[in-house]
């Protein structure tokens, strides 16, 4: 069986009284991802995670911020147009492994729900997707609580 891992990484700004979006659940905080779509990081970053594994490109070759058919769009629409890409080539999910970096607000109560729209969108058992959390110990533009960061690891295989 043929198998490929994939690597994903997404940063987006915080701003205040902005709509925050993470593994398409709307998180109660005063401020919000800010970016041409939902800015939802924990879905891109799975999508960039998904097309390198299966050497797609990436995200922004798919779905750049410059069309505006992508303007303020859920990413879980985004995700499952990477999904189609990926079953188109043959490949099936395997599972995702992906981790948060933020200080605030805390995401383990959102977790369960996350995991339920992210398995929705995939198509895979939430059992299959992991998802984390931690802190920059206050450093940088992330401790500063200025943007947050997603990093997301998944496993393919030929279906």
């Amino acid at each position: 069986m043929k198998i490929k891992v994939g690597f994903g990484f997404d940063v987006h700004q915080l701003k205040e009284d902005h709509p925050f979006i993470l593994g398409g659940v709307k998180i109660e905080h005063h401020a919000g991802a800010f970016g041409h779509s939902d800015a939802d990081v924990l879905v891109h970053a799975i999508c960039d995670a998904l097309l390198g594994a299966a050497n797609l490109e990436d995200i922004g070759y798919h779905f750049p911020n410059t069309d505006e058919r992508w303007k303020g769009i859920s990413s879980l629409v985004l995700l499952k147009e990477c999904v189609k890409l990926l079953k188109n080539k043959g490949w099936a999910i395997g599972n995702i492994d992906a981790m948060l970096c933020l200080e605030a607000p805390k995401i383990k109560p959102y977790i369960p729900a996350m995991k339920s729209q992210l398995g929705k969108a995939i198509e895979i058992d939430e059992e299959d997707i992991s998802i984390k959390a931690t802190t920059n110990e206050t450093m940088g533009f992330i401790g500063r609580k200025e943007g947050i960061v997603a990093y997301a690891v998944c496993l393919i295989h030929k279906a």
